[in-house]
């Protein structure tokens, strides 16, 4: 019996006793979700219903619970049931309906741990985003993996999702940088304003082996060219290294589609902005009254000398991603970008949506790596590729997941690059090795998984890794729900002990010479079973799950 089964039964008990007491309370399947005690003493599940339940009932919560207790007792599966404290129910599984999720996780594969508590959400997933003037750096890093690990859970629980790049390609910064590309493939200094490092040079000569006329064309389009061909090479460097750190988007949105055309995207939003009631004209200038929406002061759209603010840029690429069916945006800021929430926000409002359901903001903190070293490239940064190479790619992403975003993260590259049990990574990922070393000798053994049953599955450890591997589900959606992928590996975690404490106490494969029985086959469907949760819960953090360490 898995957990949503139990849910489903006590469920229809609650309708029927509501009906029964002649109540109007409406009950839905989230009001019986099942807790999982602390306390094994405890039983195999938990439920408060009778406490919610009992004032709009006009009883007693106890009364309510032993109510609902014998109802549930009744259900093939369970054990026993009892009511402790002010009116917990508390379920005992026998181990026959305990034991049939092992075989349940198997047979659903990979499926398993993916829900539709999030079905019907369309959502835009922003994150990165950096600009292409550059080599992504250590707090690109920790956007990439968070951002990615949520898009991966998100569409776990059943939402609809778009995992998006906003290219600032537009704007004096490309001039900028487009002469600082010129520049050195002159041989001549960083002019004012520009871009220092060796990576310039670089850009500079891969813009040399694709224009080898560079040097003799006029100044305004030498630059143009320069600027344009370095803005092309830097931005495949990004994707290459994000498709290294096994971060893949399925948009790339150019801002200077924004600016294309006549009218523009950003002229039509200035004008949508003004049907809706939340643009005036003052000092020449075009404003919005952002403060209508919780903004601190109304901001410019348009200057008085007809030049458009980043703003404009911003409130366009919002109405963007509206007009391309996306319910709900979530976007992943830099810690720098405390300022742009009640921006957005407010330009969610000015367009008629709901700021509240309508668009998410996530601030994610900075990091540092002890020990990491200023790129060589940039001079002033550490890259990306620099942190990859070093630590690997799995040490990097499990490591920055597991983490909530809006915390500041300082990570040991001693601890992350152990092959112990002190490093998570390799805790987990170890666990999900030894699962097929276990398939393996039990193969060799003839240990199949022809037979199964579930009532041999009654040791102490065995309860426990049953009820962990129950759990999954349930922390996919709440990691969905909260925005909050580490949860995912923090659950890994705890798997990976339980598994382990299994190991330690219950065999697989017989003994010497001893026949193989029942139990031996029950239980390399559990073994394989936490394997495959394992599994997917790294595959849920980019994060691959070795069959041999």
């Amino acid at each position: 019996m898995t957990p949503a089964e139990l849910s489903a039964a006590l469920l229809d008990i609650v309708t029927a006793t509501i009906a029964a007491r002649g109540g109007e309370a409406s009950v839905s399947i989230e009001d019986v979700r099942l807790d999982r005690p602390k306390n094994r003493e405890h039983g195999d599940w938990a439920s408060s219903i009778a406490m919610k339940l009992a004032k709009p009932l006009g009883t007693n919560p106890r009364e309510l619970a032993t109510e609902l207790a014998g109802a549930l007792a009744r259900v093939e599966g369970v054990a026993s049931v009892e009511v402790a404290g002010p009116g917990f129910i508390n379920v005992t599984l026998d181990a026959a309906a305990a034991g049939t999720l092992a075989k349940s996780i198997v047979e659903q594969g990979e499926a398993y741990g993916h829900g539709t508590g999030l079905a019907g959400q369309v959502v835009n997933l922003e994150f990165v985003s950096a600009n292409p003037t550059g080599p992504l750096h250590i707090g690109h890093t920790r956007w990439a993996a968070l951002g990615d690990s949520l898009g991966r859970v998100l569409r776990a629980a059943g939402a609809e999702v778009t995992n998006e790049f906003y290219i600032n390609d537009a704007g004096n910064q490309m001039d900028n940088f487009g002469a600082s590309v010129l520049a050195a493939a002159k041989g001549e200094p960083t002019p004012e304003n520009g871009y220092p490092g060796q990576y310039i040079a670089d850009l500079a000569k891969g813009v040399l082996e694709r224009e080898p006329r560079l040097l003799e064309l006029p100044a305004a389009e030498a630059l143009a060219v320069a600027r344009e061909i370095g803005y092309e090479l830097q931005l495949q460097e990004i994707k290459d290294s994000l498709a290294r750190f096994n971060v893949h988007f399925d948009v790339w949105f150019s801002e200077r589609q924004l600016h294309a055309g006549e009218p523009s995207a950003i002229d039509a939003a200035v004008e949508r902005l003004r049907a809706q009631g939340h643009v005036y004209d003052e000092d020449d200038a075009i404003w919005v009254r952002t403060t209508d929406f919780g903004d601190d002061k109304d901001r410019v759209i348009k200057r008085g000398n007809g030049v458009y603010t980043y703003f404009a840029a911003d409130a366009a690429y919002y109405l963007s991603k509206s007009d391309r069916g996306f319910s709900l945006k979530i976007y992943l800021l830099g810690a720098d970008h405390h300022g742009y929430v009640h921006r957005i926000k407010a330009i969610a409002g000015a367009s008629g949506d709901d700021p509240a359901k309508n668009v998410e903001v996530l601030i994610g903190q900075l990091v540092s790596i002890n020990g990491a070293k200023l790129s060589k490239r940039a001079g002033n940064i550490i890259e990306l590729n620099d942190l990859q190479a070093w630590l690997g790619t799995d040490a990097l992403r499990y490591s920055l997941a597991r983490y909530p975003a809006d915390s500041p993260l300082t990570l040991d590259p001693e601890i992350l690059q152990r092959r112990t049990n002190d490093n998570p990574v390799f805790y987990v990922q170890y666990a999900h090795a030894r699962t097929n070393q276990v398939t393996r000798n039990a193969e060799s053994a003839g240990v199949t998984r022809d037979a199964f049953d579930a009532a041999t599955l009654e040791h102490e450890t065995e309860s426990v890794l049953l009820g962990a591997l129950a759990e999954f589900p349930r922390v996919v959606q709440q990691a969905a729900e909260l925005r909050e992928p580490h949860r995912v590996a923090r659950y890994a975690e705890q798997l990976a002990g339980s598994y382990h404490r299994w190991y330690d106490n219950c065999r697989v494969t017989p003994l010497g010479d001893d026949p193989v029985t029942p139990v031996h086959h029950s239980r390399r469907w559990l073994n394989d079973a936490t394997g495959q949760v394992l599994r997917n819960a790294l595959g849920l953090l980019g994060v691959t799950a070795p069959e041999r360490m």
